[in-house]
């Protein structure tokens, strides 16, 4: 059985690539095979898992617009259970080339419902925005994992993002859900923090995970070194609450 996770906010800046990647790594480790998809143009996620992005033959680009199967593009990565699917900037233009196919919102879906039997986890890195990608990524999602920053406006634009789920459950995939509202940048020092926690689970209640990822230097440091913190830095803090993460994640999946 796989499940497959979007990790969405339309907001930038929140953590969502370093939750995908670290997040991915951690779940690894734990023995659940794994797979992140990199659907973000920017393509951070595939170079914070130590891939070259000059050097891939075929990107998740080729799978969406030139029909490449995605196990083509599938590339195993030196961290233990873990590939990704690669993106590129070229995926940019993917959102104007895929307004003219046919039944566009579901591409993302059907390339992965061809691997899923391969994988536990599949991890989807979906761009700061509520596009035409990251509608695929909901699409083909059983559910979600929503960053959030400790900060003044962390619940600005989040109630656009669960009518949005709430639109797409209704006309395109019944069975997603919330499966949590991650906090990031945590600094329990700060009042603002606090403020921040007590907020967020006002509005999300249960939903909000227990684990909380701390501002973390070593955290900060990892993608430049092409590794996610479990491997850059496995004592720091940072690693820490991702292999927390990484538990509740799977204990949630077996409830």
């Amino acid at each position: 059985m796989c499940k497959v996770i979007a990790i969405v906010n339309q907001k930038g800046g929140v953590g969502k690539t370093t939750t995908a990647v670290n997040l991915s790594a951690a779940i690894g480790i734990e023995k659940e095979k794994t797979l992140l998809v990199d659907l973000d143009p920017q393509g951070n996620s595939t170079s914070g898992m130590g891939i070259v992005k000059k050097q891939v033959d075929f990107s998740l680009y080729d799978a969406l617009i030139n029909d490449q199967p995605l196990d083509k593009v599938i590339i195993h990565t030196q961290f233990q259970n873990v590939d990704v699917v690669p993106s590129g900037i070229e995926l940019a233009g993917a959102e104007i080339e895929m307004v003219e196919l046919k039944e566009r919102t579901f591409l993302l879906k059907k390339r992965i419902e061809a691997i899923k039997s391969e994988y536990n986890y599949i991890l989807i890195d979906c761009p700061p925005s509520l596009g035409i990608l990251t509608l695929n990524a909901l699409t083909a999602s059983d559910a979600i994992i929503i960053p959030t920053q400790c900060e003044y406006y962390a619940l600005e634009g989040l109630s656009q993002l669960v009518a949005t789920v709430k639109q797409v459950k209704k006309l395109y995939n019944p069975l997603i859900e919330i499966d949590g509202v991650l906090l990031t940048m945590y600094d329990g020092r700060l009042k603002l923090t606090m403020q921040v926690v007590n907020e967020v689970k006002k509005h999300f209640n249960s939903k909000v995970y227990k684990s909380v990822i701390p501002k973390n230097v070593r955290l900060s440091e990892a993608p430049s070194f092409g590794e996610p913190i479990s491997y850059y830095d496995k004592y720091s803090k940072g690693a820490r609450a991702y292999q927390n993460l990484a538990k509740e994640v799977i204990k949630n999946t077996k409830k």
